[in-house]
């Protein structure tokens, strides 16, 4: 993780500008890095430490809502569940069970152990605290991870450039609660673009809204999908997508959209 991901031609700044010309984001592109050592991550500029107890998805929304960086170790947050995701408790017997999950969102243990077995995760002992921040401060230089908040119908085109050259089928999961192991535990764990569909925790507690899903992906990545974007935009496929009318013929349309340039 600590090894550069980001290329040194590419400006953080820039590809934030690029992503909210091409998708009209209204959400902070924001960066995620993991440090081995509190001192590492303590040396970031401008960065906040936390006063109160948190939740890994309040820690995120700071960077993505309010624009701010921040750092934190596992004595932030909230309990093993937030800690386990990103490596900083470990993911041993008794958080395998689940037990204060059954009767309240899995009716049997069994079902409570099922989910926590599912979850992707970033190993235990290789990190002491992570920071977030907008990945246009290029205060992280570079971050592990990019986390991009968008809608449906703007993470289609997203996906759609991440597809334009070197196709390749994504598949994900959804494990349902705790979904931020769909999106920053699984990008940090396999390096991989990972779309997750925010949970109750992150709406209720990281002010997610209604319309958000979320994709985490390296640098590298956002970088690759916001260059295919631009050449989807030339080709005429681009956000928003202008309804074409459900009656009307369909042929001109198909023509233009899907058609050989």
């Amino acid at each position: 993780m600590q090894e550069s991901l980001l290329p040194q031609q590419l400006d953080p700044a820039a590809m934030v500008g690029d992503l909210n010309a091409l998708l009209r984001l209204r959400t902070t592109v924001t960066g995620v890095k993991m440090f081995a050592t509190v001192a590492e991550m303590e040396a970031i500029p401008k960065l906040r430490r936390p006063n109160a107890v948190h939740t890994t998805d309040q820690i995120i929304s700071m960077a993505s809502r309010l624009g701010w960086t921040v750092g934190i170790t596992a004595d932030d947050l909230v309990g093993a569940q937030c800690r386990a995701v990103i490596g900083l408790a470990p993911q041993d017997e008794k958080w395998l069970a689940g037990e204060n999950y059954v009767g309240v969102w899995h009716g049997t243990a069994e079902d409570a152990r099922k989910r926590q077995e599912a979850l992707d995760v970033v190993p235990f002992g290789r990190y002491q605290a992570m920071a977030v921040s907008p990945l246009a401060s290029g205060r992280l230089d570079p971050p592990d991870i990019c986390l991009v908040y968008a809608t449906p119908g703007q993470m289609i085109i997203l996906i759609n450039g991440l597809q334009y050259v070197g196709y390749k089928k994504f598949e994900w999961g959804v494990v349902g609660e705790t979904a931020c192991a769909d999106s920053w535990g699984r990008a940090l764990r396999t390096g991989e673009p990972s779309l997750s569909l925010p949970c109750f925790a992150e709406r209720r507690y990281g002010g997610v809204p209604d319309e958000e899903m979320l994709m985490a992906l390296k640098p590298a990545d956002l970088a690759k999908a916001i260059a295919g974007m631009k050449q989807l935009a030339k080709n005429g496929l681009r956000y928003p997508i202008a309804p074409y009318g459900i009656q009307s013929d369909v042929r001109a349309g198909m023509g233009v959209s899907y058609g050989k340039k």
